[in-house]
C-alpha cells in the first residue's frame, strides 16, 4: 500500500516536470534598471559630500525621466532611508530626452535610456557618530518598450558613508591687553 502510495506521487512529479512552462512575458522576473553600485564616501563630522548614484537601463527599453511630460506617467524617483543622524539632500535629477515613439509618433516622452546619474549631497552634522553608516534606498520607475509599459517596479540601493572625526579650527588664545 505504502509503495503504491509512493509511486503514485513519484508519477505524478514527473508528470508535472514534464509539462512545458508557461512563456515569460516581459513585466515578470525582468529588472529593466540595473546599478553598477554605489562607491562609498568619506565625510568629515560636521562636513558634506556629494555622491553619484548611476543606473542602467536595459537596451530596448526607457524609463520616464523624473519629470515626465504628462501627470498619467509614473515619475522615476529616488528615496532613501538614512540613519537618523546623516542626512540625504540636494538630490538632482538628470535632464530626460525628449522622444517620439511608434504608438504615437505626434507626443514626444521625457524618458531616460541608456546610463543616466542621479546626483545628492550626503550632509554629517558635528554630533554624528563615526565610523560607517549604510543608507539603504529605492528607485521606483515605470519602464517602457517600444509597444507597451510595463508595471512599476523598485530597485533597492545602498551605500556606505564613512565619517571621520571632524576638524575643530582651534580659537586663537586671545589675551586682553590688560594683562601683564
Amino acid at each position: 500500500m505504502i509503495a503504491r502510495i509512493a509511486s503514485s506521487i513519484f508519477l505524478a512529479a514527473l508528470c508535472c516536470a514534464a509539462l512545458p512552462r508557461a512563456p515569460e512575458t516581459p513585466s515578470q522576473g525582468r529588472d529593466y534598471v540595473s546599478t553598477p553600485g554605489i562607491p562609498a564616501v568619506s565625510v568629515k563630522a560636521g562636513g558634506s559630500v556629494p555622491v553619484e548614484f548611476p543606473f542602467d537601463v536595459a537596451q530596448g527599453f526607457h524609463v520616464n525621466s523624473h519629470q515626465p511630460t504628462s501627470q498619467e506617467l509614473i515619475p522615476t524617483q529616488i528615496a532613501f532611508n538614512a540613519p537618523s543622524d546623516l542626512v540625504i539632500s540636494a538630490v538632482q535629477y538628470p535632464v530626460g530626452t525628449l522622444m517620439a515613439f511608434p504608438f504615437d509618433p505626434s507626443t514626444k516622452l521625457n524618458v531616460y535610456g541608456g546610463r543616466f546619474v542621479i546626483r545628492a549631497k550626503v550632509l554629517a552634522p558635528a554630533k554624528v557618530g563615526v565610523g560607517a553608516h549604510t543608507i539603504h534606498g529605492e528607485l521606483s520607475y515605470q519602464a517602457c518598450d517600444n509597444r507597451a509599459c510595463y508595471p512599476p517596479k523598485k530597485l533597492p540601493v545602498e551605500f556606505v558613508v564613512n565619517v571621520s572625526k571632524g576638524s575643530h579650527s582651534a580659537r586663537p588664545n586671545r589675551q586682553s591687553p590688560h594683562i601683564h
